[in-house]
């Protein structure tokens, strides 16, 4: 375990470094601070066709404020599927083309580049913008005609896949970056704007956002606006997980048919697809099947999806290529083969494909018949089926950073690193290296990227809450992040009968976790920096020397407790089973000694 810890600690140091380089870096950037909204923005917005939903709307004045302050914005947007996010990246890109700035936005498809540029190019008609679109559907010439009128600065908004990253492209005035999907790339990827340019305003959009970027805005190194409500006549996907059926599968089809609709079937392998919509055909011969993968030619792919978006069939067998914001109201019904080898984000946002009109849509995931499936998969398609109301793309994004750790903040890793010593130890391991990096440096001015930090308590106890007391994750979580937050030790006895009536007895785990809980908190009000047990004793280290007090102190606190100017020891020895307690009676002492002297210091200031 110390080795673990040790090791852990080196990384987050190293972490550390890079973290005040760049968001020093960032802070004293002096970024594009663009003006009020303009005649043409308000004209843009009253165009657009549907009411805004109140979370949307918070999330648009968010954007607009980061973006009229010189501060370079950096904010993730996590709006379930279909919540209105393209809206939000559409209003920020026009106004910082109205600015006189030119956009990137960042896509993982070509599909969603050229939904993208048609949305976009529509929307933006009546006013003299260049939108463009650079990914593989586009020839070689034409790339490189978008290329150069990115550096003469005559494109104002460009829509691109990782296309858009290659080094011979070049901006002439970038002003913001739009990353869209942000969940299906790399790190590097991701950073490759800010290299850019440092200035650049950033805007990130995800349903399901990696544990890292999560992680980040959680953390307070990035700003995260929270889109949860749904828009209006919007319906929850219908769910279904079952073994491989054909009955199912035709029934599926054929019931979409009838009402008009259209159909996503997932086949994920290229080399066998074609027999699959064979084998389709043979089930459902009145059906009328295309068949989409990323490994056909480009413009054949690109007439696919325009046929079929046409409604020019009932059936499109494909591959991942639909996962990533796909808009087609008229699909209302995915059938997913081998749904246990997705990952748990993946498919959540294959099911977004459906449900985006205020038709019921069905999504249904197939696991092999008769063949064993993974724990893992289990879970997965446990936790999907679980999660199948409204607005749950931000737990699932949350049970992803539970199960997957939160990975290298900076570096490339993506997930890991929590996982081995726990959230609440990794933020106290990052938040010391920062302030022993800037205890060194001086730099005091740097804001410090993490929330207050509180009091480290490392004690032998067992304080977790077991999935079989409280087996609903968000509810799991939502307690976790209030004992978390707790300022007050009074508010503990509330919480205990809260959880007492609502669940039942409290195991012994969960009592270990409200009363480290309460400590934590307690030791916060006294300024204890950590409360630690070594091998002969539990050692409290304060923030503040305690100077003349030092003697008066000891006589409080008793022969138990050992006082030193920054550091009080309990002896184990002397402290047998009931050490907890004891602990707990020593900081309400020191507590109530703390506020004697106040009343002294005041009592005296009175009589001078």
């Amino acid at each position: 375990w110390a080795r673990v810890k040790q090791r852990v600690k080196g990384a987050t140091r190293e972490m550390a470094e890079e973290l005040l380089r760049i968001n020093a870096a960032r802070a004293l950037a002096v970024g594009h601070e663009h003006g009020g909204d303009t005649v043409w923005q308000q004209e843009l917005e009253d165009s657009f066709p549907y009411v805004e939903t109140p979370d949307q709307a918070k999330a648009i004045v968010d954007v607009k404020v980061d973006m009229e302050t010189t501060r370079p914005m950096d904010r993730l947007i996590c709006g379930d599927v279909g919540y209105g996010k393209t809206e939000i990246a559409l209003r920020a890109a026009f106004k910082s083309v109205n600015d006189g700035m030119q956009v990137g936005i960042l896509v993982p498809t070509t599909v969603l580049a050229q939904q993208h540029y048609a949305t976009f190019s529509e929307r933006l008609s009546p006013f003299p913008v260049k939108v463009e679109v650079l990914s593989r559907f586009r020839t070689h010439k034409e790339q490189q005609e978008v290329i150069e009128g990115l550096k003469d600065g005559s494109v104002d908004i460009v829509i691109g896949t990782h296309r858009l990253l290659q080094k011979d492209v070049q901006f002439k005035n970038l002003g913001l970056a739009i990353v869209d999907e942000e969940q299906r790339f790399g790190v590097s990827h991701k950073e490759r704007f800010k290299q850019l340019r440092r200035q650049v305003d950033v805007l990130t959009l995800s349903a399901t956002p990696i544990p890292r970027t999560l992680n980040m805005a959680l953390a307070g190194i990035r700003d995260l606006s929270t889109m949860d409500s749904a828009p209006e006549a919007r319906l929850p996907v219908k769910t279904f997980v079952s073994e491989y059926s054909e009955e199912v599968i035709k029934e599926a089809i054929l019931r979409e048919m009838e009402r008009g609709g259209q159909v996503f079937y997932l086949h994920n392998r290229v080399r066998t697809i074609h027999q699959a919509a064979a084998d389709l055909l043979k089930l459902v011969p009145q059906a009328r099947i295309m068949i989409g993968h990323g490994q056909m030619a480009e413009s054949d792919l690109e007439d696919v999806m325009v046929d079929f978006a046409n409604g020019e069939a009932d059936v499109l067998v494909c591959t991942t290529i639909i996962e990533s914001g796909l808009d087609m109201p008229n699909v209302n019904t995915l059938i997913v083969e081998r749904a246990d080898r997705f990952g748990l984000a993946q498919l959540y946002q294959l099911r977004g494909r459906v449900g985006r009109s205020e038709h019921r849509a069905y999504a249904y995931l197939m696991a092999p018949r008769g063949r064993r499936i993974t724990e893992q998969a289990e879970h997965r398609l446990q936790a999907i089926l679980e999660a199948s109301e409204l607005g749950a793309g931000f737990r699932i994004a949350m049970r992803d950073l539970e199960i997957r750790g939160a990975g290298n903040i900076l570096g490339a890793s993506q997930s890991g690193h929590i996982q081995e010593v726990g959230l609440d130890l990794y933020t106290q391991l990052l938040n010391e290296a920062v302030r022993e990096l800037k205890e060194e440096s001086g730099e005091d001015g740097v804001s410090e990227p993490m929330t207050a930090e509180l009091p480290r308590i490392d004690l032998p106890l067992n304080a977790r809450i077991p999935e079989d007391y409280v087996d609903h994750l968000p509810t799991r979580l939502a307690v976790y992040q209030r004992l978390a937050k707790l300022e007050d030790s009074d508010d503990i006895p509330e919480i205990r009968e809260e959880l007492r009536d609502r669940f039942g007895p409290l195991p012994e785990e969960v009592e270990n976790l409200l009363t480290l809980a309460g400590l934590r908190a307690l030791a916060a009000t006294v300024g204890v920096e950590s409360v630690v047990q070594g091998t002969d004793a539990i050692l409290i280290s304060l923030r503040a020397p305690i100077g003349g007090a030092r003697v008066p102190l000891q006589r409080a606190l008793g022969p138990s407790v050992q006082v030193g100017n920054t550091q009080m020891q309990m002896p184990l020895r002397r402290l047998g089973d009931e050490w907890l307690s004891r602990l707990t009676r020593v900081l309400e002492r020191f507590f109530v000694f703390q506020e004697n002297l106040k009343a002294l210091a005041g009592t005296a200031a009175s009589a001078d």
